[in-house]
């Protein structure tokens, strides 16, 4: 509950930099002389930017149950099932978070965390997974799993996305503003052609730089549940082997509403800027090195 509070916070405060600043700029004098709000504008930044991703946020258990077919398996009665529940339950306690729901789906070796809070979280791994490792990997996945939700990760990329968001439409509407009256001139009431081709054209541009951002904040949190997950073990090794084997198996493709939160995808090239999750090798690496120091 904590995390909301500081999500709706860091929300607001956002948007109050922004109006501050744009005051401070002129912007807002000259967009309000105009006929633009710029009070109207930061609400409508505020409530597009933040509304969806915290609606995502909340509704993240039940769209992740409902787009992988993933199955409750708290109370089932299956030696394997146990022992999953079992390791989910040690990891939770040794991390200081509630009993995670724990879930298990159809689907190629992959895993992922969600949930708005943290004490009331899910976490599922695929059969595929199963199939592919042995206990002490499967484990230390789970431990990473685990981690992500420790460390509120679900929170903290809901509120990286809201804020890139605000600052997308904020800032494509306000320069739209001023290509279609001051480059075009259009001294019309209301606006004009030039202003929305420009909002267009620049909430993909900003959209795409924003992305890019998105997934390098990903990229990092990556590298700290794979840290968590050696902790929680009490050493890399098995997080190490984890992810050699993630790096030889094909993750598949998690439905969006999960992909960032599985344990592993694949990009390349360019879509590198994009991805989600850092490569295996780099992974690896990033633990081994830890583990030399």
């Amino acid at each position: 509950m904590k995390r909301i509070a500081l999500f709706v916070l860091t929300n607001l405060a956002v948007v109050m930099v922004l109006g501050i600043v744009a005051n401070l700029l002129g912007v807002g004098r000259y967009l309000n002389a105009n006929g633009l709000s710029i009070g109207s504008l930061l609400g409508f930044a505020l409530v597009m930017g933040f509304g969806g991703a915290i609606i995502s946020l909340l509704m993240s258990k039940p769209m992740a149950k409902w787009s992988t077919g993933a199955q409750v398996i708290n109370d089932s009665a299956d030696p394997t099932h146990r022992w999953i529940v079992g390791a989910v339950e040690g990891f939770a306690r040794k991390a200081g978070i509630g009993m995670p729901e724990v879930a298990l789906y159809e689907g190629e070796p992959n895993a992922f965390a969600t949930g708005a809070f943290k004490n009331s979280a899910l976490v599922a791994v695929s059969t595929g997974l199963l199939q592919s490792m042995n206990r002490e990997e499967v484990e230390a996945v789970i431990g990473h799993e685990i981690s992500h939700v420790a460390n509120g990760d679900m929170v903290t990329m809901t509120l990286i996305q809201g804020v890139m968001n605000t600052f997308v439409i904020f800032l494509s509407r306000v320069i739209g503003y001023f290509v279609d009256k001051v480059l075009l001139r259009n001294d019309r009431d209301g606006v004009g052609i030039g202003y929305y081709i420009s909002v267009f054209v620049l909430d993909l541009v900003f959209g795409v730089l924003a992305a890019i951002i998105v997934a390098w904040f990903s990229r990092q949190r990556e590298y700290r549940a794979d840290a968590g997950s050696a902790q929680l073990l009490g050493r890399k090794q098995p997080m190490i082997n984890a992810l050699a084997r993630l790096g030889g198996l094909d993750p598949g493709q998690l439905p969006k509403t999960v992909a960032n939160m599985g344990i592993s995808s694949r990009s390349g090239g360019v879509m590198a800027l994009f991805a989600s999750h850092p490569p295996v090798e780099d992974r690896i690496a990033a633990l081994q090195q830890a583990a030399s120091q």
